[in-house]
Parts: C-alpha cells; structure tokens; sequence
C-alpha cells in the first residue's frame, strides 16, 4: 500500500494570507532521499516559495498540519503529530525485510522470517553492516 499524507501550512505575511496545501507521496521521497526531507521545504517548492525567502523565513515559523495518512503513514500521525523520522525507521526496516524474506526462504527453508525474531534481527544487522561498508 501507498505511503502518502496530506501537509498544509497557513500563515500571512505582509498583509496577505497564504494557504498551502499538498498530497504527499512518502515512500517517492524514502527512495529519493533516505529519509524525509523538511515539509516546509517540499511545500515552499510546489508552491514555488523561495526558500531564502522572507516569505519562507514566516512559513517555516508555522507548523505544518497533517492529515488523510494512508499506509504505515496512519501509525504514525497521533492527535495532529506526524513522526516522519519513526515512518522512515519502518519503511526501511520494511524494505530490508522485503529483500531478505526471499533469501530466508531459499537458503533456510524460513517461508516467513517474522516467526524468527532473533534470526530476523542477526540478518538485517548483517544487511546495515554491508550496506554501509
């Protein structure tokens, strides 16, 4: 399932306000990037908001809301509060999983690694130390 959320910002400067608003593909940015970049940034650019802006300077001094989470997005949008770090921890962890759910079933006979907790958790530390060699 599509990881996605919806991040609005509404602020005013000079007199004038302003209402941002954008459907976000999360697991697009996870690939892109590693992790979640900034919302104000990913706001300010689809709105085509300078972000050496003074304009930008008054909307990253207000917090971005969220809402309409779909996929594992929903876990982690609690009373208003988006955790993007704890999101980005599960898909990778998800990810990795998905990668070596194959080799656990061909190698070891394991058709689901979930029931292998400590097995699980000595091949994805296997995993993370070759990746980052």
């Amino acid at each position: 399932m599509k990881n996605s959320i919806d991040a609005s910002v509404e602020f005013s400067y000079k007199g004038e306000d302003y209402s941002y608003t954008a459907s976000i593909d999360l697991d697009q940015l996870l690939l892109q990037h590693g992790s979640l970049p900034s919302f104000h940034v990913i706001l300010a650019k689809l709105h085509n908001v300078d972000t050496y802006s003074y304009l930008y300077e008054v909307m990253e001094a207000t917090d971005v809301e969220f809402s309409n989470p779909a996929g594992r997005a929903a876990d982690y949008l609690i009373d208003g509060e988006f955790d993007p770090s704890a999101l980005a921890d599960d898909w990778h962890a998800a990810r990795v999983g998905a990668l070596l759910q194959p080799i656990a079933a061909r190698e070891l006979g394991i058709s689901d690694l979930n029931e292998h907790p400590e097995l699980k958790r000595a091949l994805m530390a296997a995993y993370s130390l070759g990746s980052n060699a």
